[in-house]
């Protein structure tokens, strides 16, 4: 194949924070469950020059507090790749029926991942 391929390949990934209301560690659990399913045992194969650093990666994360997502944490879940992750608002956020030593309400908080990846 030549020129540009993308987005080649879609997958999807949810991830959670039970407790703690952070943004970050959702969207990391998302993007890992994503990729840990994954295999792409030819890619090399495709990809210009065979090398695994010219895929190309889009990820995008729903999750509520979407501001509060640190992009290069999450970013740093993908082992190879011109990787670009962007955060919107999404998700979902829901009490989770504990009651923190503030008096307030825990939440369960949940991302969703996008991943597509070509070149």
């Amino acid at each position: 194949m030549t020129g540009s391929v993308f987005p080649l390949i879609l997958e999807t990934g949810i991830g959670v924070d039970l407790t703690g209301d952070d943004a970050t560690k959702a969207a990391v659990r998302a993007v890992e469950d994503a990729i840990r399913r994954v295999l792409f045992p030819r890619m090399r194969d495709v990809l210009p020059g065979g090398d695994r650093a010219n895929m190309r990666v889009e990820a995008t994360i729903a999750v509520p507090g979407a501001d509060r997502v640190d992009i290069n944490a999450v970013r740093a879940g993908f082992p190879y790749g011109q990787v670009e992750v962007r955060a919107v608002e999404g998700g979902h956020r829901q009490p989770n029926g504990l009651i923190g030593e503030d008096g307030q309400e825990g939440v369960i908080l949940v991302a969703v991942a996008v991943i597509a990846v070509g070149w």
